[in-house]
């Protein structure tokens, strides 16, 4: 059977920047998509179409395909008081923060100067081509459910809460 939308399918995966680091991997069959339901990287997607279970890809995923360019404007400051007061706010810390058109996004802290915290709204991997090297698992047909609420389910079905 091979990939294409509403297919499920499990992947074992390395991925690395382009000097070689590993910035993530999965190789217990754990990392399982809704093929054609925007649940993974556009590149990495468009690359899986076609292909069939015990294949092995490599596929190098530019910005523009995974998490955009790095956008400067994503960088502010904002006040303190915007934050818990029961917490040290120190660079690195993530939060998340409503974004622009009401979306929840992930906030890292890059420094605190006084009263202001400056944030960076970018994705950690914006701007950085992403390297994979996958190896096609298991690709079985989704489910009605899976297809109408555009995400995979486990064994036993998925409750909603």
């Amino acid at each position: 059977m091979q990939i294409e939308p509403n297919k499920v399918v499990t992947l074992n995966y390395t991925l690395k920047d382009d000097a070689g680091h590993i910035i993530d991997e999965s190789s217990d069959g754990s990392f399982i998509y809704l093929h054609g339901a925007g649940n993974i990287i556009p590149g990495l997607e468009n690359a899986l179409t076609g292909k069939s279970a015990g294949e092995e890809i490599s596929v190098s995923v530019p910005p523009e395909q995974a998490y955009g360019p790095r956008d400067d404007s994503r960088i502010e400051a904002v006040p303190r008081k915007m934050f818990p007061d029961d917490i040290e706010i120190q660079p690195g810390m993530e939060f998340h923060a409503q974004g622009p058109e009401g979306q929840v996004i992930t906030i890292v802290v890059v420094s605190v100067e006084g009263d202001t915290v400056n944030v960076d709204g970018n994705h950690p991997l914006a701007g950085v081509a992403l390297n994979f090297d996958v190896k096609v698992i298991d690709v079985r047909d989704a489910t009605a459910e899976e297809i109408e609420h555009g995400h995979v389910h486990g064994a036993g079905g998925h409750a909603h809460e």
